[in-house]
């Protein structure tokens, strides 16, 4: 694996940015975006998880990194979960639920798969 020199390098950081204006185009629609409290908690959650990455990253540790890398994870799990939610309450149908849950479970899939690579090569 060759060292990113920069976290707008990492492939998983330029995955969750197109995931997040992804849900933020999504909290843009009616009825979704009346509920400010949820559309918000979206959006913070998405957020974190590119914020996360980068902010690991630039620590410089892979110790400190996967800490980071393990936040992002987590903010992706809650997003899975909203978006459990957003389909129950009929804001999203089926196919964008899908869509959605995919990209939340590959995206974390990747992440796993560096925290395990980062783990073997700490620094």
């Amino acid at each position: 694996m060759a060292k990113a020199k920069s976290f707008e390098e990492l492939e998983i950081w330029q995955k969750s940015i197109d995931l997040a204006i992804d849900f933020y185009s999504l909290v843009k629609n009616e009825p979704l975006s009346k509920d400010y409290s949820l559309c918000d908690q979206i959006k913070r959650a998405a957020v974190s998880v590119s914020n996360n990455i980068a902010e690991g990253f630039e620590y410089g540790s892979n110790k400190q990194f996967i800490k980071f890398l393990f936040i992002a994870k987590g903010s992706l799990g809650e997003l899975r979960s909203m978006v459990f939610l957003l389909d129950r309450l009929k804001f999203i149908d089926d196919d964008l639920s899908v869509k959605l849950k995919t990209k939340c479970t590959e995206l974390a899939k990747m992440i796993s798969s560096l925290i395990k690579y980062l783990e073997n090569h700490i620094k």
